[in-house]
């Protein structure tokens, strides 16, 4: 079964500083039937006009994953991390027992859009941690996040895996799914079909359930970049 969230259908809230868009209830945007999927909480898609940036604030008992898709990150937490998170690199920061952190747009010049992705974790009060990592751009399926961080992949407290998907030569691929876990796809550009007259725009999302495979296929020329979450 795959169910369509299109994102005119997200949740917004624009500060002036920050135009976010919410997969999932956030902060004063409440759906009851848009609380979360499986351990996956929060997919914000957000943008920061130049210089300007989330200050010092909190986080517990969360896994925070951010995507930077145009600009860079200027990152700074409470375990003495100052880290700069460019296009296309992958962060996970562990919030175990307690974290501050802030988030800047490091440039005064150009604007920042990143996803924001928060995982409910299967361990609490841990300590905190953070990993950053870029990796291959290259076609096809590439694991991103892993609950034991095989194969140099960033290591999550949760039965969950992040793999993205590019196509762009390829005109499609198969996942080969196990219709006893959850997945979530969210395309972050081009055009994609997932059967069944399933299309998919940028910003969309799509929860599938009960499945032995899926098929992505590729509408146009343009490239596609998705994520894919595994979960139980």
């Amino acid at each position: 079964m795959i169910t369509l969230r299109q994102a005119q259908d997200r949740g917004q809230a624009n500060f002036g500083w920050l135009n976010s868009y919410h997969t999932f209830s956030f902060g004063n945007y409440f759906d009851p039937q848009h609380m979360g999927f499986s351990h996956l909480r929060v997919i914000n898609d957000d943008t920061v006009i130049p210089g300007a940036g989330f200050e010092t604030h909190g986080h517990r008992d969360m896994e925070i994953i951010s995507l930077v898709l145009q600009g860079t990150i200027a990152h700074k937490d409470s375990t003495g991390n100052v880290k700069e998170l460019p296009a296309g690199e992958y962060q996970l920061m562990s919030a175990g027992k307690g974290i501050y952190h802030s988030e800047f747009n490091a440039s005064k010049a150009e604007q920042l859009k990143f996803l924001q992705i928060w995982i409910q974790p299967n361990q609490l009060g841990e300590q905190p941690g953070y990993q950053q990592k870029a990796f291959s751009q290259n076609e096809g399926f590439n694991t991103i996040i892993t609950p034991d961080g095989a194969n140099g992949t960033l290591q999550i407290k949760q039965d969950m895996q992040l793999v993205q998907l590019i196509l762009d030569e390829q005109q499609q691929a198969t996942w080969q799914a196990d219709s006893n876990r959850r997945y979530y796809i969210h395309l972050i550009e081009g055009e994609l079909s997932l059967g069944n007259d399933i299309t998919m725009q940028p910003g969309d999302g799509a929860k599938i359930e009960n499945v032995s495979e899926i098929n992505f296929v590729k509408l146009n020329e343009k490239r596609v970049k998705a994520l894919l979450f595994d979960l139980v």
